[in-house]
């Protein structure tokens, strides 16, 4: 059975631990940060050198870490992308706008272990030649960002930061941010745009690859928190060891944030792909199971934008055979491996690494409606699709959840969402309309039958067809 592997939480839990950067240190904090200063240009065989920076970089591309924060990205693969030839700065975020509905693993790095997150932004800093970064932090933290301020202090008070570090000629200065409790600002580059002191409208890729036009129109890498915290792991035990933990592809460590109908909501840490969907939510080690005298109904698996699972099914997923080949195998809901791929491959995703449970008492309309409420107030407006859709099919799911709906409802939400996906300029049209397409192709019946009692309703009490008001509210242009 699978069991926590805590690399980045080994010390957030334990009794007596502290925030603070006596009791980091004590337990070996900001070794990682002398043993990357103190590398040295290398000679490769083919006759070229390798600076400190490269190495580092390298150990990140070797260790196989993707992105924590959404999309999965390889990280040596983002960094490899930055220009290091315009002769401009190149800036470093952390984006710790943890704002994905189900997800809260990022605030326990920031609120118990502060230290592990600016180490590891030091150290991506340095492999990257960054003399400024900045923590984007979500403004309904307010104590982790005093938390982080405290620890910068202490971390200056050190000589970890500012002018000559550790006195190898390496200077940085990161500074603490403050959003204002935006979703759309966890997309790097409408955070960009907040972070310049403007509306946070997400920008047109291409030309606006923030690697290439990022913050002030300068290179800018954007990580997650946990992704900046893995890398003080990769370069203290090196990316090859690192990349044996997990699985292929799929390697390293994962927090998982669990909630929704299950005993044990929380948050835990486990190798990539050695844990599946079931044991997360069943295994007395993790959520353990659901509430008595309930069956299983549903499982968003990556935060409230990703496509929602319906209990029972079944996939078809790719595996490696005897032979090395990949063949298709039938996998059940509960048996795919928590990881980037095998979620991808039954048509869905981690995300932010959080599993939302629904059991059978779950309204699933009134589900939907709450999602979509949040969507359409989170919509920054730029794109047309997005503004008036995310809205339409809010009201549309109100009507719906308020004794007013229609049996073809159903099919009205699937036309919205299907002309909003792949039609916006950032990725926030597809949090939007994913779950609305899930949703409806998995429990359609559900919708269908709440639309067919209200049109029944209103048909008994009028004396035919709809009333005025439900037509009046079923029009889009009100």
């Amino acid at each position: 059975m699978p069991q926590e592997y805590r690399l980045i939480l080994k010390h957030a839990d334990e009794p007596g631990y502290t925030p603070d950067i006596d009791c980091y240190m004590r337990n070996g904090g900001y070794e990682t940060l002398k043993k990357a200063l103190s590398f040295q240009t290398k000679d490769l065989p083919d006759g070229k050198k390798q600076t400190p920076q490269e190495q580092i970089r390298q150990e990140v591309t070797t260790s196989g870490l993707r992105g924590r924060g959404g999309a999965g990205f390889s990280c040596g693969l983002k960094w490899s992308l930055v220009d290091r030839k315009s002769g401009k700065p190149i800036y470093m975020i952390c984006n710790a706008d943890e704002s994905e509905p189900g997800t809260f693993k990022d605030r326990q790095i920031i609120h118990k272990d502060p230290h592990q997150l600016i180490e590891g932004m030091i150290v991506a800093c340095f492999g990257n030649d960054v003399h400024l970064a900045y923590i984007y932090i979500r403004g309904e933290m307010p104590e982790g960002a005093r938390i982080l301020n405290r620890a910068l202090a202490e971390a200056r008070a050190k000589n970890f930061l500012g002018k000559n570090i550790l006195g190898k000629g390496y200077d940085l200065e990161i500074h603490i941010h403050r959003g204002a409790g935006a979703y759309i600002c966890g997309e790097e580059t409408g955070l960009i745009e907040s972070l310049e002191g403007k509306r946070a409208y997400p920008r047109i890729k291409p030309p606006y690859f923030p690697a290439i036009l990022g913050l002030y129109m300068c290179p800018t890498i954007v990580n997650n928190v946990e992704t900046l915290a893995a890398v003080k792991h990769i370069v203290q035990m090196g990316g090859a060891e690192y990349a044996k933990l997990g699985t292929p592809n799929n390697t390293g460590t994962r927090i998982v944030s669990v909630s929704g109908h299950v005993k044990k909501p929380g948050y835990f840490e486990v190798e990539v792909g050695k844990a599946t969907l079931g044991e997360l939510i069943f295994d007395e080690k993790f959520g353990g199971g659901l509430r008595d005298g309930r069956k299983l109904k549903a499982i968003i698996p990556g935060g409230s934008s990703a496509k929602v699972f319906k209990a029972g099914e079944k996939f078809k997923v790719k595996r490696k055979g005897p032979d090395g080949q990949l063949t298709p195998v039938e996998v059940d809901l509960l048996d795919l491996p928590y990881d980037f791929d095998s979620l991808q491959q039954a048509g869905s995703m981690s995300g932010s690494g959080a599993i939302i449970v629904m059991d059978d008492s779950t309204d699933i309309v009134a589900a939907l409606a709450n999602l979509s409420e949040f969507y359409a107030h989170e919509s920054c407006g730029q794109c047309t699709p997005c503004r008036e859709g995310s809205l339409w099919m809010s009201k549309a799911l109100h009507r719906l959840t308020n004794g007013h709906g229609r049996k073809q409802d159903a099919d009205y939400l699937i036309r919205i969402a299907q002309g909003i996906q792949g039609r916006t300029i950032c990725a926030f049209g597809e949090a939007c309309s994913w779950p609305v397409l899930s949703f409806i192709n998995k429990f359609k019946d559900e919708f269908e039958a709440r639309g067919a009692r209200d049109e029944a309703k209103h048909s008994s009490s009028a004396g035919a067809g709809p009333s005025g008001e439900m037509r009046i509210a079923a029009s889009p242009q009100h």
